[in-house]
């Protein structure tokens, strides 16, 4: 038997019309935070950084690529990491069905972090995407967009992650489970793993000037989140008990479908 309370067709549909005047004031709540977003202040960049890419070495306006719009997701992936962060991993697995779209919407879509491009190529590869990875190895632009912080920030307690001061050093023992759980599965400790940090930011360039538009990060970055849009969506919504995602090849199911391929 059920533990969830049932009705009839009358019941649900007198409950789901109530919930649809609250989808649609959300609706119109989300359109307004939006315009919001887009009428933040543009802040020039004058600094230079170089990136390594698939290409060769690249500018932050050679990412543009034409377009006059650029989204950087800041992905997990530090110089000692020996795979990438699971959670930026599955929000990545959606890039590739959305970065034509975007393209041809005059936005370009990348994916930039410290480690060497070859490691990231190697495990974009594994994951089987196709989305363009550049490598910010060598530059300031992590730590600029506050997504990669030093040892002497963390003694310090000077790190700024989503727009708040904090993060004291700990003991690698000191992290929550999640964080050494997810440390271990990149092959590094959870001190090293939280140098990085994940975030979303975007630029525009307009009469050969790149400003910075806007930045995100934590729950910030939410919303490209595919999965979890899905999952507030069925019957028993996010219905977590601690961290139950992988990398999409580690499921038992992606296990089984590789020895059987």
């Amino acid at each position: 038997m059920t533990t969830h309370p049932t009705g009839n067709r009358e019941d649900w549909l007198k409950a789901r019309l109530d919930l649809l005047e609250a989808e649609k004031e959300l609706t119109r709540r989300s359109d307004a935070i939006a315009a919001q977003r887009q009428a933040l202040p543009w802040v020039r960049i004058d600094k230079e950084y170089t990136f390594d890419t698939e290409a060769g070495k690249a500018s932050l306006k050679d990412l543009f690529q034409g377009r006059s719009q650029l989204m950087v997701y800041h992905f997990m992936f530090g110089t000692d990491y020996k795979a990438g962060c699971p959670s930026c991993s599955a929000i990545a697995d959606g890039f590739d069905g959305v970065a034509p779209h975007l393209a041809n919407h005059d936005v370009m879509l990348w994916a930039i972090s410290r480690a060497p491009l070859p490691k990231l190529l190697d495990y974009r590869k594994r994951m089987d995407w196709q989305f363009p990875w550049a490598s910010s190895a060598g530059s300031d632009f992590n730590a600029d967009f506050n997504v990669w912080f030093t040892d002497a920030q963390r003694e310090a307690g000077t790190i700024v992650y989503n727009f708040q001061r904090g993060g004291h050093a700990m003991d690698a023992a000191q992290y929550p489970e999640p964080v050494r759980q997810f440390a271990a599965s990149c092959g590094i400790d959870a001190p090293t793993y939280t140098r990085d940090r994940p975030g979303l930011s975007t630029f525009v360039l307009e009469n050969g000037v790149i400003h910075h538009t806007y930045s995100a990060y934590a729950r910030g970055v939410d919303g490209i989140w595919g999965f979890y849009q899905f999952l507030d969506r069925a019957p028993k919504g996010r219905n977590e008990q601690g961290i139950w995602w992988k990398r999409h090849d580690e499921y038992e199911t992606a296990a089984a479908r590789k020895k059987t391929a």
